[in-house]
């Protein structure tokens, strides 16, 4: 695989906060050093009271593309079934254009059944909507191409999921980023199946495709193992309302030590 450097990203969740407390937390990282800052695309708290303070993906992102100037942004990751893929991709675009082109266009199938019926989305089956999302990325890709003015760079396109039959041979055909969750022994065994269905479709993923995961423990348990195992983002989770970033920086010193 082709060497790549480290980057450390952290996911804010944005719920049980106010906006407020949002905005200092994303301040605080960028200081603090982290590469990406992630939000995720629900309209409800995924944990603590269901009922909860909770703000909408997209909007946010817009915000921090105003408020940041180094750090790459993006949704870990975007529901495919909540948006038009053309729409979608116009407000990539133009997110794209606010931040100066760093954002990362992160996308899955989803899968919280609460978001769909609340908001009136038909929550179809895994199958269904893992179809639509094979469907939606060449429409995706499609009105990046055509919009005026076009992405200030090529947008790296993220795909979130682990199914080793249709979400991997998806990301396979079209993602630059692949995110997971799990151990290195994990993320190495579906690195594997990842490769197998690149020289399926004829793609390279081995070099094209940048391995992103999880990580909720501490980098000198962690580190090593997972970045000898392929992956080079590693997004640290941190919830409101405070926002708690000590992990993240703990994660930022041992990419710095690494040199």
């Amino acid at each position: 695989m082709t060497e790549r450097r480290v980057r450390i990203a952290v996911q804010l969740h944005p719920q049980h906060a106010e906006y407020a407390d949002i905005r200092d937390a994303v301040r605080r990282a960028e200081d603090a050093g982290v590469d990406v800052i992630f939000n995720w695309d629900h309209f409800f708290p995924l944990y603590g009271e269901p009922e909860g303070k909770h703000f909408e993906c997209w909007t946010m992102l817009g915000a921090w593309a105003e408020q940041t100037s180094r750090v790459e942004i993006g949704a870990l990751v975007t529901c495919n079934s909540y948006r038009n893929p053309d729409l979608l991709a116009d407000m990539a675009r133009t997110v794209d254009h606010i931040s100066g082109g760093r954002l990362i266009l992160g996308i899955g199938a989803g899968w919280f059944e609460k978001d769909y019926e609340r908001f009136g989305y038909d929550f179809g089956t895994k199958g269904s909507r893992i179809a639509e999302l094979a469907e939606a990325m060449p429409r995706i890709r499609e009105r990046l191409a055509v919009g005026n003015p076009t992405p200030t760079r090529e947008i790296p396109i993220l795909i979130g999921g682990g199914g080793v039959r249709k979400t991997l041979r998806i990301v396979a055909e079209h993602a630059d980023i692949w995110h997971s969750f799990g151990d290195p022994e994990v993320l190495r065994e579906k690195s594997a199946i990842l490769d197998q269905h690149g020289s399926d479709v004829g793609r390279d993923t081995a070099r094209l495709v940048e391995r992103s995961v999880e990580v909720d423990g501490r980098p000198e348990d962690l580190g090593d193992a997972i970045v000898s195992a392929g992956a080079t983002i590693l997004t640290v989770p941190v919830n409101g309302p405070d926002y708690d970033l000590s992990l993240a920086k703990d994660w930022i010193a041992w990419r710095d030590a690494r040199g």
